[in-house]
């Protein structure tokens, strides 16, 4: 009896924890479309304001660059900013990432300028990308964090 007990409190904590973790996140983001993009223009617009930790009563101020990724979308021809993921897009929209803030400048402008020596490679070559056909978002990420998969995986028997 304590063993069905047992399942049963494990089995409302998996529920609320894949619910909370998992499916909410996927019912609020933006649902998106493949599509094929090609670079436009990839450069380091500004430097942007972060905060990091550097201990237990340790903060402090750091920048980062903000690299711009405008893209075309093969099938309309729009002109769009690139960003890694949805959560890049949300936290900020400008940028195509936000990389872990710290005090090392230089750290941080050399990995943005080899994300941008990536892209530049590509430039004319299409590549795999997501944007939202509903929205008038000029917004297009490069991976997909959440698609409908997540819910057969949550919900389906292995």
């Amino acid at each position: 009896m304590l063993l069905g007990f047992a399942m049963m409190a494990f089995s409302v904590l998996m529920f609320f924890l894949l619910g909370v973790t998992i499916l909410k996140p996927f019912m609020l983001s933006t649902q998106r479309e493949a599509a094929n993009c090609t670079i436009i223009h990839t450069h380091i617009t500004d430097w942007m304001d972060c905060a990091f930790s550097c201990g237990a009563d340790c903060r402090g101020q750091g920048k980062y660059p903000c690299l711009q990724v405008l893209v075309n979308l093969t099938h309309s021809g729009q002109k769009a900013l690139l960003h890694y993921n949805e959560v890049a897009v949300q936290t900020n929209s400008k940028c195509f990432y936000t990389p872990e803030c710290h005090q090392d400048r230089k750290d941080l402008l050399n990995s943005a300028l080899g994300i941008k020596e990536f892209f530049d490679l590509k430039n004319g070559t299409p590549f795999s990308c997501f944007y939202s056909p509903d929205s008038q978002s000029e917004d297009v990420i490069l991976i997909k964090k959440y698609d409908r998969m997540v819910i057969f995986h949550c919900f389906g028997r292995h």
